[in-house]
């Protein structure tokens, strides 16, 4: 029996993806015990319950002994539930339920419901691009394959559960390759410029800011059909490269947004609310997360009712505009989020919008 076993994964950091290294040892002892060690977070504590039962639902030995799972690097803080699929597998290597040999050059992701059950985890996209930088194939919840699969270059693989999994290392069974689903065709992707009739000044104005990569400020009565035009900027802007639209994607993934892979190439269009406070445009929280101005990268960022925003809200864009990007520092955590995006504000003339 193999007293230690390795499995390698990643955690999530903004929009990076450090790599994790899952060490598994187990030891003879009287009295049995498990316990997670590597800064863990209280989702991956819970990990325990978690995959003690998923492996006794897919009738796999659950070792007596006592076991010590260690997540490397010890300094980097770790959440949520994607390290279940990792730790199950390494307690499988460890008692000899698995070959360890079939663990190297692969890194595994997903949370494991009672029943063995994989289900899909947040913020994977970064993890499966670094890992295709890293030559190392993945396997991912079927819930995050079409997300997967929009890295071209990685070696991905589906599994609905922990048994599929296990089936598929020991060569019993094959996991299906993660597929891109089909984009949608340009006409389908965005709003068209020519919905607008008229206004010929405010469309050549638009096509001028999609041209020069320009901020805009429509200034106009109610009713004059601002939003309409600054919801059209998008359609003429040029379609997203892939590493643009890998970038974008990456954005709403760590955010938990939902992604239609279809619009992969689409450019981000974001309309917040005037009510909207500095930590919903900016991002942060005491886990930091993704604001507005960081989903509308590589995309429009539209702020109606300028006037009625507050000075304190606005100014947290000052940053973003002059470097692309926003820092985000909490106690526990530090974030940088990419945030370069092409600004349009409406407004009104005067207060009562008619002057």
């Amino acid at each position: 029996m193999s007293h230690i076993a390795v499995v390698r994964t990643r955690a999530a950091e903004g929009v990076h993806a450090p790599a994790v290294t899952v060490e598994v040892h187990l030891s003879a002892s009287q009295i049995a015990g498990f316990s997670i060690v590597g800064l863990p977070e209280a989702e991956v504590r819970e990990s325990r319950d978690r995959v003690r039962a998923a492996l006794a639902s897919s009738a796999l030995d659950f070792p007596f002994g006592r076991l010590t799972v260690n997540l490397a690097p010890a300094d980097l803080p770790k959440g949520g539930g994607r390290f279940d699929l990792a730790i199950a597998l390494g307690i499988l290597a460890v008692s000899a339920q698995l070959p360890a040999e079939c663990l190297v050059g692969r890194e595994f992701y997903g949370e494991l419901g009672l029943t063995g059950e994989l289900r899909a985890v947040q913020g994977l996209l970064p993890a499966v691009l670094q890992a295709s930088w890293a030559d190392h194939a993945v396997i991912v919840p079927t819930g995050n394959a079409a997300e997967a699969g929009l890295v071209a270059s990685a070696t991905a693989h589906g599994a609905d559960s922990l048994l599929a999994v296990v089936a598929h290392l020991n060569g019993q069974a094959s996991l299906p390759r993660c597929q891109p689903p089909a984009e949608l065709s340009r006409d389908e992707q965005a709003a068209d410029l020519l919905d607008v009739r008229g206004q010929p000044q405010a469309r050549r104005a638009l096509e001028i800011v999609a041209a020069g990569g320009h901020h805009l400020l429509l200034v106009g009565p109610p009713g004059s059909g601002k939003t309409l035009l600054a919801s059209r900027l998008p359609g003429i802007l040029p379609p997203l490269s892939e590493t643009e639209a890998l970038q974008a994607a990456a954005v709403a993934s760590v955010a938990g947004q939902r992604f239609d892979p279809r619009r992969f190439r689409c450019r981000p269009f974001r309309a917040p609310h005037h009510t909207a406070s500095p930590v919903a445009l900016a991002g942060g929280g005491s886990m930091p997360r993704p604001g507005e101005i960081s989903l509308a990268h590589h995309g429009v960022l539209f702020l109606d009712e300028l006037t009625e925003w507050s000075r304190a809200t606005l100014e947290v864009l000052r940053e973003p505009l002059e470097n692309g990007e926003i820092h985000i520092s909490r106690a526990a955590r530090q974030a940088v989020y990419p945030a370069k995006f092409q600004l349009v504000a409406a407004m009104n003339p005067c207060p009562c919008g008619y002057l």
